[in-house]
């Protein structure tokens, strides 16, 4: 069995450079033609398992720097392909049969998102996932660039690098919520995925969604995670929980700002009476309830969103709404806490699961105080 070397190739340097095999009789005895994909003008036949695909070099070589090189190679009587690890004196049909060691349906997705002005892609669920990451993996194999970035773009609105984007995924995810429906699929299988084909920009979201389910299920889950990102996964979740606690504790330990003098007050009530606290005492009271409200929901019944402190800080900062709150000025003071920690939250994501990027994620940040 021969494979290609290092010589009259582009490899990545992000990504595993794939086997190739020169064809031989015994791959050819029991190959079955893809309906789809076999084309009676094809000018080569690309194998996976038992499946063939009749394709056109000239498209393969448009878009995939890998299969420009592999057929630029000197031809089979050149005495050079022997050196390549190159054999194309097999052939089918009259075209040149490359066995490649890939899923039949992935490299079906692939070929078809090049043919038919793809990728069609869904909504992220799994079946979804299941299309576009073998699109990613093959796509990053024989670096086909268009199609990775189309493929990393349609899985960041599922793990989205930004905390806005978070929002929305959060959004999608509430409405599809019941007892048997899960929308997206199992975070260990994109941090997985993340991993093989090198896209660290996956990474934080999926550990932080993977953080906020217990450890029974993380266990009892058909997919797992390396050592090292189990390690990254249990500091990330201790970190997360002592954030939720250190939010409920800030929320009630900043006393509302001093009334202004009374000349001052009086005009701040007539024209906005919104930036200034005029009952101290009863803001005090109420963020002293909404303290113990959260403590006992959050800390002591772990009830939902206790393992999740974006959850927590976005109803932390609802809890005493504008419309309903007879102080005006400690209600946005909450509304505009809660957003900041959101985001302060957001930026330490990395580094509480220890990783590695580039980018306003991963900026230290001190905890932000509550001004009321």
């Amino acid at each position: 069995m021969e494979y290609f070397d290092n010589n009259g190739l582009t490899a990545s340097n992000d990504y595993k450079r794939p086997d190739i095999l020169s064809s031989t009789a015994k791959y050819r005895t029991s190959l079955v033609r893809h309906p789809d994909l076999w084309f009676v003008d094809g000018s080569v036949i690309l194998q996976a398992d038992t499946t063939g695909f009749r394709v056109h070099t000239s498209i393969l070589s448009l878009h995939s720097t890998f299969f420009r090189d592999l057929f630029s190679l000197p031809g089979p009587t050149d005495p050079s392909s022997s050196r390549i690890g190159v054999n194309m004196n097999e052939e089918l049909d009259g075209c040149p049969l490359v066995v490649l060691h890939d899923s039949p349906d992935d490299l079906a997705n692939l070929l078809k998102a090049l043919y038919y002005a793809g990728p069609d892609f869904g909504d992220n669920d799994e079946q979804d996932f299941c299309v576009v990451s073998g699109i990613l993996r093959l796509s990053s194999k024989y670096l086909i660039d268009s199609l990775r970035e189309k493929s990393l773009g349609h899985l960041q609105k599922a793990w989205p690098p930004t905390l806005a984007g978070w929002d929305a995924r959060e959004d999608r995810a509430r409405s599809y919520e019941s007892d048997s429906v899960q929308l997206y699929p199992s975070p260990i299988a994109v941090i997985n995925l993340a991993r093989e084909v090198n896209a660290p920009t996956l990474l934080p979201a999926a550990f932080y969604d993977l953080s906020r389910h217990p450890f029974s299920k993380i266990f009892e889950s058909p997919h797992s995670l390396s050592l090292p990102d189990l390690q990254k996964l249990a500091l990330g979740k201790e970190a997360a929980q002592h954030t939720v606690t250190a939010l409920i504790q800030s929320l009630g330990s900043s006393p509302p700002p001093t009334s202004p003098p009374p000349s001052f007050n009086m005009h701040r009530r007539k024209h906005s009476g919104s930036r200034i606290c005029l009952s101290a005492a009863a803001c005090r009271k109420d963020f002293g309830e909404l303290v113990d409200l959260a403590t006992q929901h959050y800390l002591m019944d772990r009830e939902r969103g206790h393992a999740d402190p974006l959850y927590v800080a976005e109803e932390l900062g609802q809890l005493k709404s504008v419309e309903f709150s007879e102080c005006e000025a400690c209600a946005k003071s909450l509304e505009m806490w809660a957003a900041r920690e959101r985001e302060r939250i957001w930026n330490l994501i990395p580094l509480w699961f220890r990783l590695e990027l580039s980018g306003s994620m991963g900026r230290a940040s001190r905890p932000l105080t509550l001004t009321m």
